[in-house]
């Protein structure tokens, strides 16, 4: 029963996180978007008190049932593992084997002090929650999303509207690259041994496991039951349980409840049970007639090649009214300060804060987030306006972000917040190049920051051209998204370090 308990809630939290990186219509983090902000890291990183409270908690009195229900790649983990186990030859393939002690701990250091330095990249890598959701909006969006563009290719045909198409493109090729090698690396580990990411390289499982080992609701051994079988040795996917010593490694148990599930003889129970009283259980003389059967014993099928294959996702052409021309795609400008979304107040505070997660990359209806490919904060997102701009009246990425990194915003606030100005290129606008009227930028301006004013002042007749305010200016990049010029427009942002109210 407690193990059927865990693996359902298990599936509603996978299956809540997952679709959280696969809606881009934004409905769904109205309803589900807590489940972001209850995962470990990002409730550190955003000083939420009250959930690192609760995770402490839960941990003292269950285990880490964090780690095997609440986590999204604990439980693709299990997944994997759980697939790998439906064959013949590999339903008990598990053996104990030794904490990793200098690994584990060794990996949590240098975690730890890249969070201090602020090596937001380095972060990224190791944070378990964002590692999944890189994977998920990196190989598994695309899909999803293509399966939605298919369905309301086919509800049109029918004179329907209940679906709408969406663009699909890949927004960071480095971001998808090491998006794909986590999760390869990760699937052949579970598949071959279950939990060993989680128990070598994950460092909110060392922290979480190291918490456990005081856990108050704990499996234990009864000597007298047991029968030496090894049964749950060879099921357990932590790799922490040493039968013929009859203990548990309760650093590395994830509470899966596997164990109590195939043990035949019922020696193994979940129970209050304090440290000394565990220990005792576990002491109990053992009877020297029973069979020992070798734990090693287990037979590995060769781990099958796990490719991703790379559909080319390339957008429809866009063409000028009539088909006539294509239009050439815009190119991103040479910004000397990256833009960071309103809400970060500034660019150390976001990249000291932000864990690479892509939850607000998913979320952008705008197509203005991508990750970024500098070294120090790569796969951080950043802002671009080569397909959309930032409109002042959106504020799903604040609404989204777990970690604190954007800030919750109001639509008033966002409005009056300045993430960078507008720098007008003379060398690329129309009315001086191609002679023609434009003025795109100016109009489509939402706070009027932008007017036109004849290039030379002595010919009333001579081409208007933008001077920009850069006081009002607020950053948004509908300028530089609707100017004509290509592939540079004439006008772009420029990023500021700290932004300002306006």
């Amino acid at each position: 029963m407690l193990r059927k308990i865990r693996q359902t809630l298990a599936v509603l939290f996978f299956t809540a996180i997952t679709l959280l990186f696969l809606d881009f219509t934004g409905t769904v983090h109205w309803w589900l978007g807590w489940t972001a902000k209850i995962q470990f890291l990002p409730a550190v990183l955003a000083l939420n008190v009250g959930v690192i409270l609760l995770l402490v908690v839960l941990t003292f009195l269950f285990g880490r049932i964090y780690c095997s229900v609440i986590c999204p790649l604990g439980v693709m983990q299990d997944i994997v593992s759980r697939i790998s186990g439906t064959q013949k030859k590999k339903k008990f393939r598990f053996s104990y084997s030794p904490e990793k002690k200098v690994l584990r701990y060794g990996v949590l250091v240098v975690f730890v002090l890249a969070i201090v330095a602020g090596i937001g990249s380095l972060v990224a890598l190791l944070s378990p929650y964002s590692s999944y959701g890189r994977i998920v909006q990196n190989l598994f969006a695309p899909i999803y999303q293509g399966g939605n563009n298919g369905l309301a290719y086919l509800a049109e045909r029918a004179d329907s509207y209940a679906f709408y198409e969406t663009e699909v493109w890949m927004r960071s090729l480095p971001t998808f690259v090491i998006a794909a090698i986590t999760f390869i690396i990760i699937a052949v580990l579970a598949w071959r041994n279950g939990r060993t990411y989680c128990n070598t390289i994950c460092p909110v499982g060392t922290v979480l496991g190291f918490l456990s080992r005081f856990s108050l609701m704990k499996p234990v051994i009864d000597t007298e039951k047991c029968k030496n079988c090894s049964l749950c040795t060879r099921k357990c996917k932590a790799a922490c349980i040493d039968y013929s010593n009859h203990r548990i490694d309760y650093s590395r148990c994830v509470a899966c409840m596997d164990c109590i599930d195939v043990c035949k003889h019922g020696a193994i129970r979940y129970r209050m049970c304090s440290k000394k009283k565990a220990a005792s259980l576990s002491e109990r003389p053992q009877n020297p007639d029973q069979k020992q059967i070798d734990a090693a014993r287990r037979s590995f099928l060769s781990a099958t090649a796990l490719i991703v294959g790379t559909a080319a996702l390339k957008a429809q052409e866009k063409k000028v009214d009539g088909g006539l021309a294509v239009i050439e795609d815009k190119k991103i400008p040479d910004r000397k300060t990256a833009i960071v979304p309103p809400g970060a107040q500034s660019a150390r505070n976001f990249a000291q804060h932000c864990t690479a997660c892509q939850l607000c990359v998913s979320v952008c209806p705008n197509s203005v987030l991508r990750p970024s490919t500098d070294l120090m904060k790569l796969m951080q997102p950043e802002m671009s306006y080569e397909r959309g701009y930032c409109r002042p009246e959106c504020n799903k990425c604040a609404s989204v972000c777990p970690t604190g990194a954007i800030s919750p915003l109001t639509i008033a606030d966002k409005s009056a917040i300045q993430i960078g100005h507008a720098v007008w290129v003379r060398k690329n606008c129309i009315p001086l190049t191609n002679g023609v009227e434009c003025g795109n930028c100016a109009r489509h301006c939402p706070t009027g920051a932008i007017q036109m004013v004849v290039s030379d002042a002595a010919n009333p007749d001579s081409p208007q051209i933008p001077v920009v305010d850069t006081e009002r200016c607020i950053g948004c990049g509908a300028c530089e998204n609707l100017c004509p010029a290509r592939p540079f427009s004439a006008i772009y942002v420029e990023g500021h370090e700290a932004h300002r109210t306006v």
